[in-house]
């Protein structure tokens, strides 16, 4: 890889000017630069002196043996200068990313996909609340949060940059006097690791046996079979109405997301420490973290709907890891409002306390397709415990070759 760096930086940089933006590439030249952008981007990737801690890299919460996703049970992770300030979401994995669309209000299905009429809403964007579009940008969020890497600035990352034992390649695919200009450099490293994240063979195999299946060169049980049935069917778990199970039309495999943003409703999760305080409230699209849709409160409690490839690998589910057993995830699912009082606290006079992490005002934004579906305290769930556990064994098919036996 150094060679093709050493044989291509002349191409690689706009000619004369060191600028992190190059003007048109030959082909040749484009995938030389996207191989020395993948190499960097890795090797930034596992440096934990990228942190004001010195022992925090973008691995330390994106384990590769978990599908770039943490590997712990935490519901969140720690960071800052010490590593003593706790985050206030849980980490998602960073693969299967490379399809999202960017963020739009009013998204509508392609003809490959579905009817071109319907108004899907919020879709799109990275992160759970879908602030960012492009793995460059996303990238750049954890390296100056307070309660991730911590970086003060921009230019606190380029002098550990510049320190680095990869300074000599930074300069060679962005210009020697790169370090000399710190919003450049800090660029450069967000377009390193955001390429990085593209790269197939790391962050997007597609080499589970769910994969094998649909192309003929393996089997699935008769419990697998049925879960995705039960997965599938409108009717009862209704899952792949956002987590696409479907190859598409062109046959790109399924994502298992729609991309989709998602009121739910997950119960408040205690063991944030944000959440000890009770006029806090994490409302997704419509902040804290995200800030542009503030004053909308249609947008309230409004998350991301994550892809369900390597699902089975987490160890705490949705975006406050309330959930510690992918069996829970699913059973949350089929008994929210027909069994509210085993997933919500009660109040003091013993009545439930549900939805109790999304305020009254907006409940109306709470998603009632199947299998929500209207239903009551008291009402037949859509799935028996049986049919959870089917669906479960199916998950568990949606795990890359490469993760199986982590």
């Amino acid at each position: 890889m150094l060679v093709i760096i050493a044989i291509s930086s002349a191409s690689i940089v706009s000619a004369g000017t060191g600028s992190v933006h190059p003007g048109p590439l030959s082909r040749a030249d484009a995938f030389a630069r996207a191989q020395a952008l993948t190499a960097l981007g890795k090797k930034m990737f596992f440096d934990p002196a990228l942190s004001a801690s010195g022992r925090q890299a973008c691995s330390s919460c994106h384990d590769p043996r978990h599908a770039f996703g943490p590997a712990s049970a935490s519901p969140v992770e720690m960071g800052g200068p010490d590593l003593d300030q706790p985050g206030v979401r849980a980490v998602p994995s960073l693969r299967y990313l490379q399809a999202a669309p960017a963020f739009t209000e009013h998204f509508y299905d392609s003809e490959d996909e579905g009817d071109e009429s319907v108004d899907n809403g919020p879709t799109g964007g990275l992160t759970w609340d879908g602030r960012v579009d492009h793995g460059k940008d996303q990238a750049k969020i954890p390296l100056l949060s307070p309660f991730e890497m911590a970086n003060k600035d921009a230019g606190a990352v380029t002098a550990a940059l510049r320190n680095s034992a990869y300074a000599g390649d930074i300069k060679a695919v962005f210009g020697q006097d790169v370090f000399d200009r710190p919003g450049d450099a800090f660029d450069a490293a967000a377009e390193a690791l955001g390429t990085f994240e593209q790269s197939a063979a790391d962050f997007y195999p597609y080499s589970s046996r769910y994969d094998a299946f649909l192309a003929g060169k393996a089997t699935l049980s008769t419990r697998e079979l049925h879960g995705r049935e039960l997965f599938e069917d409108e009717k009862k778990g209704n899952c792949a109405s956002c987590h696409l199970s479907e190859p598409a039309n062109d046959g790109e495999p399924p994502q298992f997301t729609d991309f989709g943003l998602i009121a739910i409703a997950v119960p408040r999760n205690p063991a944030i420490p944000a959440n000890a305080d009770p006029a806090y409230a994490d409302l997704g699209l419509c902040g804290p973290l995200r800030t542009d849709f503030h004053g909308r409160p249609e947008y309230c409690g409004l998350f991301k709907t994550p892809t369900l490839r390597n699902v089975a690998l987490r160890q705490s589910f949705f975006h406050n890891g309330e959930f510690h057993t992918l069996r829970d995830a699913v059973a949350f699912y089929a008994s929210r409002d027909t069994d509210p009082g085993r997933w919500y606290p009660k109040n003091a006079e013993g009545t439930v306390k549900k939805y109790d992490d999304l305020p009254k005002a907006y409940w109306g934004n709470l998603n009632q397709d199947p299998p929500f579906d209207g239903k009551k305290p008291g009402d037949k769930p859509a799935l028996d415990d049986a049919e959870i556990d089917d669906i479960v064994a199916f998950l568990q098919t949606l795990t890359d070759a490469d993760q199986v036996g982590h």
